[in-house]
């Protein structure tokens, strides 16, 4: 018997979403361009129920590229209305359309000037009367037998926020790498799967240095960057040779002073190179292949564009291991 009601419930459930689905149209578009046309964020709001799957909703558009944040009516109207500006939109949550505190505050919104977007069930609510696109959320039946606990409508809810976020996806050109960039949290093979151009240092930050340097100097660079190599380059820019922790030790186990050495006696000649495109996870295979921490970057003319370290694939910045 149990497995029979369970099954009902799914039953139940897809029922809701198919009545859900077929009543999309202008409105959802409508809906959809409110909210590409918003020059600021999309807020979400909504009580019990209806506010969890909202805060979920904002979860996800954040993700997936429409700035978004979840505002708590009561909270709201005891102060964090004041975190909403007049081009922000509103995007309501509730079934009935007649929650009480969800209703007040919209009052106060449409004083403001914000736009509203309904998520209803109740298509002549009060909140659809307040609102500019209403996106019926009506389902049949709730999965639950008496009827009272959000089941059927809950999951509507959900998936027209997912349609929303999809949409809006689609619309802005929301790419893979945009998603990589907002979960730099992820599992270390998602958050290698960036462009070495988004992770290399550049400018400043790079440790470089002629060749008509001095053995002396290219250890002050060593010393002050702190990457545990330093670059060396020609005057037109292109990447000569390379001198690390390791060379400067070798060579001074030999006795050998480095304050009138040329860093040219002292650097690796024709170092390993990258281009800015190759992708993090690449960069890491080529420094574990060769055992080296540092990798210089070069443009389509060889010319050095950065550096990019072991640690900042694995161990500073976004990319850290998560233990």
């Amino acid at each position: 018997m149990s497995i029979e009601e369970a099954q009902k419930v799914f039953t139940i459930e897809v029922q809701g979403l198919k009545a859900v689905r077929d009543k999309i149209g202008e409105e959802f578009l409508r809906a959809v361009d409110l909210i590409m046309e918003c020059p600021t964020r999309l807020i979400l709001t909504g009580i019990g129920k209806s506010g969890i799957i909202g805060q979920k909703i904002a979860a996800t558009l954040n993700s997936t590229g429409t700035p978004s944040f979840f505002l708590h009516p009561v909270e709201a109207m005891h102060g964090d209305l004041g975190m909403v500006t007049a081009t922000d939109v509103i995007l309501a949550i509730s079934y009935s359309g007649e929650t009480s505190e969800l209703n007040v505050l919209l009052s106060s919104m449409k004083k403001r000037g914000n736009k509203i977007i309904a998520m209803t069930g109740g298509k002549n609510s009060l909140l659809a009367l307040a609102a500019d696109v209403v996106l019926d959320i009506a389902v049949p039946k709730e999965a639950c037998p008496l009827g009272l606990a959000p089941t059927a409508s809950t999951t509507a809810t959900l998936a027209m926020g997912d349609a929303l976020s999809v949409v809006l996806l689609n619309r802005k050109k929301f790419q893979a790498e945009d998603f990589r960039f907002n979960h730099p949290g992820g599992s270390l093979g998602e958050r290698l799967k960036v462009r070495v151009s988004q992770v290399m240092l550049t400018g400043q930050d790079i440790p470089v240095i002629t060749k008509e340097y001095t053995a002396a100097e290219a250890v002050r660079i060593l010393n002050e960057k702190n990457l545990g190599a330093v670059l060396v380059v020609d005057r037109s820019g292109h990447v000569v040779g390379i001198v690390t922790d390791g060379d400067v030790r070798r060579y001074v186990l030999g006795d050998i002073g480095l304050s009138d050495v040329a860093v040219s006696r002292l650097m690796t000649v024709n170092p390993i190179c990258i281009e800015p495109d190759m992708q993090a996870a690449d960069a890491l295979s080529i420094m574990q292949r060769h055992e080296i921490t540092v990798l210089p970057i070069i443009d389509s003319e060889r010319k050095l564009a950065g550096i990019l370290h072991l640690h900042n694939l694995l161990g500073k910045g976004e990319f850290r291991f998560l233990v």
